[in-house]
């Protein structure tokens, strides 16, 4: 099956802003949105915070869904809120990512596992609004492992599940 779909976003942040925080309070690193990335097979997105987390990490890259970006927009009524909150690197459009949990598929020639859904955390509620981690439970994207790795650019391109 091949989709369409439109990379809308592709966020890399070298510093963790929740992950190990309980009870300490977030951080501020930043967020690049930069136009295309480097994805290294087995490794991750080259100078993301993920990059050599550990071997075989199931969270190599993640995916988030443009639409739901915009329900929690609507649903929260917060019309300025950054797509860059939700810590996601790439935001996109035109595929259910639901449907790439355990599948293999390729992106403009890489290729990608879809591991798990990347479950919302309590800190949606601090980087977003009261509410928000209940709302993303079940559609807060797709964690996912490089396979092949090589630049993954902005803008249209096919979605293709590997047989």
């Amino acid at each position: 099956m091949d989709w369409e779909i439109n990379i809308i976003h592709l966020f890399v942040s070298g510093g963790h802003n929740y992950r190990g925080r309980h009870g300490k309070g977030s951080l501020d690193h930043q967020i690049e949105d930069p136009d295309l990335i480097e994805c290294v097979a087995e490794r991750g997105i080259r100078g993301d915070r993920f990059f050599d987390h550990q071997e075989n990490f199931k969270g190599q890259i993640t995916f988030f869904d443009h639409e739901v970006y915009n329900d929690v927009k609507k649903a929260f009524g917060l019309p300025d809120l950054a797509a860059s909150v939700f810590r996601r690197n790439v935001v996109l459009r035109g595929v259910p990512l639901s449907e790439l949990i355990g599948k293999r598929f390729t992106i403009g020639g890489l290729e990608f596992e879809g591991t798990e859904e990347a479950a919302p955390c309590y800190w949606m509620n601090e980087a977003a609004a009261d509410g928000v981690h209940e709302f993303l439970k079940g559609q807060g994207g797709l964690r996912a492992r490089i396979l092949s790795g090589g630049t993954l650019k902005k803008g249209i391109s096919s979605l293709s599940l590997v047989p």
